[in-house]
């Protein structure tokens, strides 16, 4: 009884490791979904995965999913989830580290809050761009001519939303304001309000004094579409 117990057990045992999942397998679907999240990005992506607990027995599965959270970011310390829908739902995580090598727009000089910028005033750093704040441009040009919300120390990087654009409008201007809708257009002279940005919102006074806001335009003009 004993032998036939003992070559049961060495029968079944080859079976019941085919069931698990090769835990390997799952950390590639992470890194492959991670490598797909950031494919879009400048640089040279480096992707460090975390180990999983190879005590961990998870049953086989055909089509594991990675997935994150809403709102994470796929760079920098960040968590991967991997799940199983069928025959055993699972769920596991994984923690990585992905680097994202690349230049970015660091101030060459201290930059005064609303000064507009030139090419001067600006340099090109490698660095992580997973360690920088979101939003820190990686061209020249997307900084030029506008100016800094903030004041900035050398070497501080550039970041989106804390840059704006030159103004079209300036409070005060005289400027022509277009009022455009289906089978008519209308033109008339109005001043300024506020100061704007092209595609801003900005409000003018027209000389009967209706105040109407419109979007600005390039060369002193303020649309109004109804």
């Amino acid at each position: 009884m004993k032998t036939a117990l003992l070559a049961l057990l060495l029968l079944t045992a080859p079976l019941a490791h085919a069931a698990n999942q090769d835990l390997g397998a799952v950390s590639a679907v992470a890194a492959e979904y991670l490598q797909a999240q950031t494919a879009g990005l400048p640089g040279k992506i480096t992707i460090t995965m975390g180990a999983l607990d190879g005590r961990m027995a998870l049953a086989a599965c055909a089509a594991p999913q990675a997935f994150q959270q809403p709102g994470a970011r796929a760079w920098g310390k960040t968590t991967v989830g991997v799940r199983c829908a069928a025959p055993t739902p699972w769920t596991v995580y994984i923690q990585a580290q992905v680097s994202v090598l690349a230049e970015y727009v660091a101030a060459a000089v201290p930059l005064a809050q609303g000064q507009p910028i030139d090419a001067a005033q600006l340099v090109m750093v490698k660095g992580d761009l997973a360690a920088l704040p979101n939003g820190t441009l990686t061209d020249m040009a997307q900084a030029i001519g506008r100016s800094s919300t903030i004041s900035l120390p050398s070497g501080a990087p550039l970041r989106q939303d804390t840059l704006r654009s030159k103004p079209v409008v300036q409070q005060g201007q005289a400027v022509r304001l277009v009022s455009t809708g289906t089978g008519f257009s209308i033109s008339a002279e109005a001043k300024a309000i506020g100061t704007a940005a092209a595609g801003q919102v900005v409000q003018v006074r027209t000389p009967n004094g209706a105040i109407i806001s419109g979007v600005a335009k390039a060369n002193g003009l303020v649309e109004v579409v109804f």
